[in-house]
């Protein structure tokens, strides 16, 4: 199923992304931010477990901001995760 987030307090305005029947992650992508950096995130989290990538992304921040756009996407897969 496909999610689509708002983000708050970072670059980037919003994350989309599939989550799989087996809850695994797919196809995230960021409207916004810093291009490059958002794309590797999609490709290092792709086809991996959603709860997992939210573990390991949770808390990260950005430079003076007390979030970042990792944050938010940990942020975004559990209310995903607690949606489903």
């Amino acid at each position: 199923m496909e999610y689509t987030y708002k983000l708050k307090g970072v670059c980037a305005s919003e994350v989309s992304f599939e989550l799989e029947e087996d809850g695994t992650i797919k196809n995230v992508r960021f409207t916004g931010g810093c291009n490059g950096n958002l794309k590797a995130v999609g490709k290092l989290t792709e086809g991996m477990d959603a709860e997992k990538v939210a573990q390991i992304l949770a808390g990260n921040i950005c430079g003076h901001k007390q979030t970042s756009c990792a944050d938010q996407l940990a942020r975004s897969i559990r209310a995903a995760l607690a949606e489903k």
